[in-house]
């Protein structure tokens, strides 16, 4: 017996109720679409956590996307380098309202061992506002899971609410 064989018992009402919130984060916690953006040795890591043996598409998230206009979760996976910190706040700036940013490894959080390098950004929250941090030198693919994991509980408290009201949103965007 399948889905599309299966009746409504007689009498029994077909009535769905929900708020538009929690359907909306619905969608946006089961498709969650991260940016192909692999900085350093992180981003190995990062490729594991889609392979089998830890299979982030079942979270809804196996479908890295290409552009920014596309992706609702940017995962900065390895260094930043003060070069490069223009073009990591340009594609943030590019990506859809519903914006989440993870930031994988030492590196990434605070610099890492290049903490004393005179290039190296020390934290990528200096340039973008970050949500979840995932430590580690590189951070196991199980880890990132759990990062992601924490990400889909943040959709799930969200309200799509009038947009830059301090009120309804949680996080505000940076100049």
């Amino acid at each position: 017996m399948g889905l599309i064989d299966w009746q409504w018992p007689k009498g029994t009402p077909q009535i769905i109720l929900t708020t538009v919130d929690k359907l909306f984060n619905f969608g946006k916690h089961y498709s969650c679409w991260p940016l192909t953006f692999g900085i350093a040795c992180c981003a190995i890591e990062m490729i594991q956590t889609t392979n089998c043996r830890y299979d982030l598409a079942r979270f809804g998230m196996e479908v890295f996307r290409a552009t920014p206009r596309q992706a609702d979760l940017m995962i900065i996976a390895g260094t930043v380098n003060h070069k490069m910190a223009s073009r990591v706040k340009l594609l943030y700036d590019q990506m859809p309202h519903h914006k989440k940013v993870l930031a994988m490894g030492s590196c990434a959080i605070s610099g890492g061992p290049y903490v004393d390098a005179y290039n190296v950004v020390q934290g990528v929250d200096l340039i973008i506002p970050v949500d979840v941090y995932v430590p580690g030198c590189p951070p196991r693919p199980e880890a990132l899971t759990d990062g992601c994991m924490k990400i889909h509980r943040l959709f799930e408290e969200e309200s799509i609410g009038r947009v830059g009201d301090p009120k309804l949103t949680r996080y505000h965007e940076t100049g």
